[in-house]
């Protein structure tokens, strides 16, 4: 799971992949329900990609915006009958979102410590996702995948002992057009756990001051029928 995490900058995303940002407004962190930039495939200029700002947290037309506090991840197992992703899904709304890093919370101490998760080798994290457009108001928001990190080096040490372990979809290059064209999405190699040792790890706790406000009990509990 992924509630927090820092988009890759302008030129960033430029050098890695390939496509010009626009000079976007958006904050430096991302949380559910704020704005972050995401890689999908132009609708102007076919197998091109184009960048655009969208809200952290899928918001389908028929919920309020304040859904995107927990349909900020989508799982593997599900994201093609939940009713929160399936119209995505379906009709192949394939997004990568481009991070600098993202956090988890790690248990070990007793209490939850964020940590910082990035690759070894300093390249941006290319997350898979879906994505999903609201003309009433002209929203695009999206959902980070997730998949089973039962086992994982890493990812096993964070999150509360007892619940499952879980981490974001990452993607190599050579996958990236496959994603957000569709093609790939049925190829079992594509859902792996990304190796341990392309990724390392480091306490990075919040300062005070720019601590989120806590959810609300049902945000953290949402109905499972959602997604």
């Amino acid at each position: 799971m992924c509630a927090d995490y820092t988009p890759s900058r302008n030129d960033q995303i430029e050098e890695r992949f390939g496509v010009r940002s626009p000079q976007l407004d958006l904050p430096l962190e991302a949380w559910p329900g704020y704005m972050a930039p995401i890689l999908r495939g132009s609708h102007e200029a076919p197998g091109e990609l184009e960048i655009a700002p969208a809200m952290f947290g899928m918001v389908p037309h028929w919920a309020d915006h304040k859904l995107a506090r927990q349909t900020y991840n989508a799982r593997t197992e599900t994201v093609a009958s939940k009713p929160s992703f399936r119209s995505a899904w379906k009709r192949k709304q394939f997004c990568i979102i481009p991070a600098c890093n993202f956090f988890e919370p790690n248990y070990e101490t007793s209490k939850p410590v964020r940590w910082r998760i990035e690759r070894a080798d300093g390249g941006p994290v290319a997350i898979a996702g879906i994505w999903e457009f609201r003309p009433a108001d002209q929203l695009l928001s999206f959902s980070m995948l997730t998949i089973n990190a039962d086992g994982h080096p890493l990812m096993q040490r964070f999150h509360k002992p007892d619940d499952e372990k879980r981490m974001v979809m990452i993607l190599d290059p050579d996958q990236y057009q496959g994603w957000l064209d569709g093609s790939l999405v049925f190829e079992e190699d594509v859902y792996r756990q990304y190796p341990a040792d392309l990724l390392i790890a480091q306490p990075d706790p919040l300062p005070p001051r720019t601590r989120a406000k806590p959810a609300a009990k049902a945000d953290l509990a949402p109905p499972d029928s959602l997604f």
